[in-house]
């Protein structure tokens, strides 16, 4: 008879979604998504996805401490890669509740190039929400709280005067933004793992 030890299966590896903050935009913090890639994989991270190259990855790890792979990342990154930025992890649990909890259904559905996910590095108040709603000069939408922002960009996000420095001031929180799109593309990725 097995003993209890060698009866149990092996802990199943936790599903994450790692955003890397500030990456491959105009020449500034170039990151190869393979390069990445063999950096999860050198961390013992399991079945390492990349999506685009704006710096997003899925992978598995038996950790179950979100922070604690932040910080992981970004010490690795720096010494190996050596760019200094952010990562904002959340595990596909907590990425399936960001999904749900969009507060911008419709304008997900007709125009999700348009909406953006603000990912931020730690949780936010509602005032300081509120403080970002008051700073909007266009026709911008945000709502959220936490650790997540939702923000629809009607006139699109390039001519838009609600950049990604004004949001970071105004939540006081470091933050890295996804369109729904990539949102929802890195849904599918945590989910097929």
């Amino acid at each position: 008879m097995m003993g209890r030890e060698q009866s149990r299966s092996p802990q199943q590896p936790a599903r994450y979604v790692a955003l890397l903050r500030a990456v491959n935009l105009a020449g500034h913090n170039r990151v190869a998504m393979a390069a990445l890639r063999d950096l999860c994989t050198g961390l013992g991270f399991l079945d390492s996805q990349t999506l685009l190259q704006s710096g997003n990855i899925v992978f598995g790890s038996h950790s179950r401490d979100a922070a604690e792979l932040e910080r992981t990342l970004e010490a690795e990154l720096a010494e190996h890669l050596e760019i200094e930025t952010e990562f904002m992890v959340r595990s596909a649990a907590e990425w399936q509740k960001i999904v749900a909890g969009n507060p911008f259904i419709t304008e997900a559905k007709r125009d999700p190039g348009h909406l953006l996910l603000m990912v931020l590095k730690q949780a936010v108040s509602a005032q300081a929400v509120k403080e970002l709603q008051a700073a909007i000069s266009g026709r911008e939408v945000v709502r959220g709280a936490g650790r997540e922002v939702y923000i629809v960009y009607p006139d699109g996000v390039g001519r838009s005067r609600l950049t990604n420095a004004v949001i970071e001031k105004k939540l006081g929180a470091r933050a890295t933004g996804r369109n729904w799109n990539s949102v929802l593309k890195l849904q599918a990725l945590a989910e097929a793992m």
